[in-house]
């Protein structure tokens, strides 16, 4: 029986999302293996090296978007979930603005980006 879960997101740029994770001082790996309860190990695109012997692991769907795969029980062992999958998403949020704002096109665009912290 596997434990592990899977969640949908709304990421969608896998160059961000590891930049991202990078940021938060996160280990990264490609095409790697997300560790779950009891050695179990499922396949991911994106895979989130966590302290303790579980990760989380993101794989990308037809649609473009990618799920977040892990074992939630195992993650919650040593983090606070929810704080790391909500730290993990503001900071893509962030850099995927950032980013954006920086195309061509909105060059000349009067924008003004205004960081709270």
């Amino acid at each position: 029986m596997s434990h592990f879960s899977t969640l949908r997101t709304k990421i969608t740029e896998a160059e961000i999302l590891k930049a991202s994770l990078k940021d938060l001082g996160v280990q990264v790996k490609t095409e790697a293996d997300v560790r779950g309860y009891h050695g179990q190990r499922v396949r991911a695109d994106i895979v989130a090296v966590l302290e303790g012997e579980y990760d989380l692991g993101w794989s990308k769907n037809t649609d473009g978007t990618f799920d977040l795969i892990a074992d939630l029980w195992g993650v919650a062992k040593k983090h606070n979930q929810t704080e790391l999958i909500n730290s993990i998403n503001q900071k893509y949020a962030i850099n995927k603005t950032l980013i954006e704002a920086q195309r061509p096109e909105l060059q000349n665009a009067n924008v003004k980006l205004v960081v709270h912290s």
